[in-house]
Order: structure tokens, then C-alpha cells, then sequence
């Protein structure tokens, strides 16, 4: 269980330093996957917000606006959920009523 703990916490505060230092247009490229652009062609409110929230990551905002107005709140989400589970893991809890979700 010791073990597990520590590949926890060092998968938890790799992850954004990884997709930081990823090109900013590493996943601009290539078909879409959203079943609702393939079959329907039509968007979905998740198109782009992979894309998007690179861009957001690499301080590009205009260019996550474009990609999906939503990589905003996902990006400030995403930062509380990360601060939260790093608090988990050194069993300091940071954020008190996110224990309520899981």
C-alpha cells in the first residue's frame, strides 16, 4: 500500500507538468473522435476542450476561447481537483467539503 501511495502522488504532480511541456499544438492535428462530429457532424459541447485546455495550460486564451469557451471553468476545476487529491495523498486535507464527492 506504501508503494501504491507513492506512484499516486508521483503520477498526480507529473501529470500537469507533462501536458505543460508538450507542444501547445501536440493535439491540434488529426480527425475528431466525438461520435456527435463523426456520425452527425454536428459539435458537441466537448469538441475542442482537449485542445482548448492545452492552449489554456500554455497561456494561449485566445486560442482556448476559440477551441471551447469551457476550458476555463474545466482548467480552474481540474486545479481544485489536483490541489485536493495532493492533500489526499499527504493526508493534510486542503479542501474539506470536496470530501462530500469522493
Amino acid at each position: 500500500m506504501k508503494y501504491l501511495k507513492k506512484a499516486l502522488l508521483i503520477l498526480i504532480l507529473v501529470m500537469p507538468f507533462f501536458l505543460f511541456f508538450l507542444p501547445v499544438d501536440y493535439f491540434d492535428s488529426g480527425e475528431s473522435i466525438c461520435p456527435s462530429k463523426r456520425f452527425f457532424d454536428i459539435e458537441c459541447l466537448g469538441c475542442g476542450l482537449t485542445r482548448g485546455v492545452m492552449h489554456l495550460l500554455h497561456f494561449d486564451f485566445i486560442g482556448a476561447w476559440e477551441f471551447n469557451f469551457l476550458s476555463f471553468p474545466i482548467v480552474i476545476i481540474g486545479m481544485l481537483v489536483w490541489l485536493h487529491l495532493l492533500g489526499k495523498v499527504f493526508n493534510k486535507p486542503i479542501f474539506i467539503w470536496m470530501n462530500k464527492f469522493y
